[in-house]
């Protein structure tokens, strides 16, 4: 029976041995397999210390340890960019209403983020837009026949008439009655509320009009407005009863559309010239699917494009570095669990020994599993609602303390 060779921790390693190896004489296999951090001076340095740390951990020297230099040095530069992700993606939850729509080419690893009011401007314009004060969906106006008799119309045949595509969502409809003003002045009017019949206000005559004099009585310019008011009012509840329904588009109209007629005193001098028409604003259904979206070219868009790199390991603390050396060391009792897993069984003089791979690869997910715990709940104790959970928390401690302050008797 051969025995199998099986490469064994030498006890040292020399990050800068295998580095100018790869990098200079072309010599496989590389330091790290990404080369994120191969060129930080800081993690050239730590690679060594790392690897040590992780042998020692796992047994060396007692017992032999199946992995080499650049099995250390790959968990270590893993554990370098699982941290960086852990942390980048945590401030993306943070701040991503203040990143989105920025541009995708800020440094966003070295920025400093301020709360902005963006994302709910633009949800308030979407609200003035509902309400026409605003937002960015164009309000139209539009004009449909009304033909005596007829109560219903179809508003999607008059939008397919008017070549607008995807139909229209009516916002406004208008009844526009005269101005109380011409009623004020119509000689037609008198007795009606409008013209001298309200309080001496002259016909239209009286200024050269072409319909006679007539004596009045001369009243200040307020009283001609409390006049118009009035007339203004009584139309509002003898005349305005109109009204309308929209069902699937359909817009129905309250009462049945008539001719009327001039002069017959109940507003049928109107129908003939404002019932003609019924005017409404109204937006196009697509202008508001588009308004929806925004060019995202060069912008935030979503949280894959968040332009975030992996960290300058340099610039990490030694808080950040502590639970770096943790992960890399579950990471390494990983492999050596896997490479003890290939070869479970291995001869000894006189006998075979069983390798534990199964039991360091559980050990080593439990451990994983439990760092990011760790490092998720420490993020979180540090979100801008924790803190400021905290900080009203910490004002309320601070009255309640001061309240048992006995306060100063003052004697004079």
């Amino acid at each position: 029976m051969s025995s199998t060779v099986i490469p064994i921790w030498p006890g040292s390693s020399s990050f800068a041995q295998v580095s100018s190896s790869y990098y200079v004489n072309g010599t496989w296999p590389p330091p790290t397999p990404f080369g994120f951090y191969d060129n930080d001076n800081q993690f050239k340095t730590d690679a060594n210390k790392v690897s040590n740390f992780c042998a020692l951990h796992l047994g060396y020297p007692i017992e032999n340890i199946e992995l080499q230099d650049i099995n250390f040095f790959a968990a270590f530069e893993e554990a370098v960019t699982v941290y960086g992700n852990e942390l980048y993606a945590f401030q993306l939850r943070d701040n991503y209403l203040s990143l989105e729509g920025a541009s995708d080419r800020i440094d966003v690893n070295n920025s400093v983020f301020t709360p902005t009011m963006a994302t709910i401007v633009r949800l308030s314009q979407q609200y003035g837009e509902e309400a026409g004060a605003g937002g960015n969906v164009t309000w139209y106006k539009g004009r449909l026949t009304l033909i005596p008799g007829v109560q219903s119309y179809d508003l999607s045949k008059w939008a397919d008439e008017q070549g607008i595509v995807g139909g229209v969502e009516i916002k406004n409809v208008w009844y526009q009655p005269p101005p109380a003003i011409n009623q004020l002045y119509s000689p037609y009017m008198l007795g009606q509320g409008g013209g001298a019949g309200l309080g001496g206000v002259p016909a239209a005559g009286v200024y050269g009009f072409g319909y006679g004099y007539a004596n009045y009585l001369m009243m200040p310019t307020s009283y001609t407005m409390q006049n118009i008011q009035a007339i203004e009012m009584q139309n509002t509840v003898t005349l305005s009863n109109y009204s309308f329904n929209i069902v699937n588009n359909i817009i129905s109209v309250f009462p049945v559309p008539g001719t009327g007629f001039a002069g017959d005193g109940f507003g049928g001098e109107y129908d003939l010239y404002y019932g003609q028409y019924l005017v409404f604003d109204f937006i196009k259904v697509q202008d508001r699917i588009d308004a929806a979206f925004s060019n995202g070219t060069n912008k935030i868009s979503n949280t894959s494009n968040a332009p975030y790199l992996n960290p300058v390991y340099s610039n990490i603390n030694s808080i950040g570095r502590s639970w770096i050396f943790e992960y890399t060391l579950a990471k390494a009792k990983e492999m050596l669990g896997l490479t003890r897993n290939k070869y479970s069984q291995i001869p000894v003089p006189g006998a075979e020994v069983t390798l534990n791979g199964d039991g360091l690869v559980s050990a080593a997910a439990t451990e994983k599993e439990a760092l990011i715990t760790r490092l998720r709940e420490y993020f979180d104790q540090t979100s801008r609602q924790a803190l400021l959970e905290r900080r009203q928390a910490e004002s309320v401690a601070r009255v309640e303390e001061i309240k048992q302050v006995p306060m100063t008797i003052y004697i004079g």
